[in-house]
């Protein structure tokens, strides 16, 4: 499950292969997981609401602008 706001950055999916809740050019909530990051994993919130494991090959993270984040209401 999700964990608070404050631990989401953004990535930009570039690959969608056997993924159906996953959609290309979109930005995704991602959610820090050191231990998936191990394995090659990165945790999103996907269109199904729900955080999942992706290979990280599936996304850029981005850094987006301070106004971005408060559209996306990823900041306080």
């Amino acid at each position: 499950m999700a964990t608070p706001k404050e631990n989401y950055s953004c990535a930009l999916c570039i690959e969608n292969k056997d993924c159906e809740d996953l959609e290309k050019r979109k930005i995704y909530h991602v959610i820090a997981d050191k231990e998936a990051e191990k394995e090659g994993y990165t945790r999103v919130i996907d269109e199904s609401g729900e955080d999942y494991l992706y290979p990280q090959a599936y996304f850029i993270i981005v850094q987006l602008p301070r106004e971005a984040q408060q559209a996306l209401k990823l900041s306080k």
